[in-house]
């Protein structure tokens, strides 16, 4: 599966599933086990149920999700061929949901229940625990490698006020945080949930029952939202996994429409990708996301069970431009007509 489909470019291609560790091997997607699972049939213990959270080592080896229903984090790795597992079992994780990894590729686990932030070795020993008592409903992580900075997304509760992002230093000290509380004016959030860092240390939020993800620069000023509630290119119903591209690009899951839209640095839309089904490729109710240095794409297919991996193909920096430069460029270099919007989003 790509998109778009032919003839236009394909930009995006469908690569393949994660499922357990038999897929350290091979890929199970079509086996026939997957299909008794969605039948029914009880799960291994080694495989995913619910992923709510991943993350992708620097090398793009190794592969961590998280796992609400199996409580516990499942570690892939492809180049070795083995598998980790924390909690689980007669030791469980406290509702495991949002993933991050700092530049030791310590593992950074949001335990929902426990109201903070465990923090794991690539082994699995736990290090320490980060909380404070003003979170009320943490969802996700992310980390700051450059400004020693953790971000925790503290979605809360309809009744409570704080719907806001904890801002921590890697040791557990509380620094501030983002947003005035809940609500729908730009800087305040209702139900935030997941959240990404770029190497300018922007900081992105899935501000989830407000359709739209609002960015932040690295002293925490609001910069711009992209997005709002809607059924067209663009707009969501709810999005919940951010991440960045190696160009820049801002890839947001939607939960309610199944899909995963691009947009560039300027909040123009460029590309869908995905649609609700349960054939590989497709989702139902995604969550998470993660993008690796390849620019490959993970996506946590919730209500499918497994992680759908993606690439993004035949794409260089000067497709990501924003419109008015592309048609500056095309102008000055070959006097060539402006491009319409829909050219754009066709590229």
């Amino acid at each position: 599966m790509v998109w778009p489909e032919p003839p236009e470019k394909a930009r995006i291609e469908f690569v393949r599933t994660i499922i357990s560790d038999a897929d350290l091997d091979k890929d199970t997607t079509a086996t026939q086990k997957l299909l008794n699972f969605l039948g029914g049939e009880k799960p291994s213990a080694n495989r995913i149920v619910e992923p709510m959270g991943i993350a992708v080592s620097d090398d793009g080896n190794r592969v961590y999700v998280s796992d609400r229903a199996q409580r516990a984090i499942f570690g892939f790795d492809f180049a070795k061929k083995t598998m980790l597992k924390v909690g689980g079992g007669d030791k469980p994780l406290s509702s495991p949901m949002g993933l991050a990894l700092d530049a030791q590729e310590n593992l950074y686990v949001v335990e929902q229940e426990k109201k903070g932030v465990g923090v794991y070795t690539r082994e699995g020993k736990q290090l320490r625990f980060i909380t404070d008592a003003s979170i009320s409903r943490p969802t996700d992580v992310a980390i700051d490698r450059v400004r020693n900075k953790l971000y925790v997304s503290d979605t809360s509760h309809n009744k409570n006020s704080e719907h806001t992002v904890k801002v921590f230093d890697l040791e557990g000290k509380l620094l501030g945080q983002l947003g005035k509380g809940k609500g729908d004016a730009p800087d305040s959030f209702l139900f935030p949930t997941y959240l990404a860092v770029d190497a300018k240390g922007n900081v992105y939020v899935a501000d989830t029952l407000n359709s739209r993800v609002q960015m932040f620069d690295a002293d925490g000023k609001f910069v711009q939202q992209f997005g709002k509630r809607g059924n067209a290119w663009g707009m969501f119903d709810k999005p919940k996994g951010v991440a960045l591209d190696s160009f820049g690009n801002l890839y947001v899951v939607d939960s309610g429409w199944s899909n995963t839209q691009i947009f560039n640095s300027k909040g123009q839309i460029m590309l869908f990708f995905g649609d609700r089904g349960t054939y590989p490729g497709l989702m139902q109710n995604p969550s998470a996301l993660a993008i690796d240095k390849q620019n490959r794409i993970y996506v946590g297919d919730e209500l499918n069970h497994r992680v759908n991996v993606y690439q993004l193909v035949n794409t260089t920096a000067a497709d990501s431009l924003p419109q008015r430069e592309t048609v500056a460029k095309s102008s000055a270099t070959t006097g060539a007509r402006a491009s319409t919007d829909q050219d754009i989003l066709k590229k």
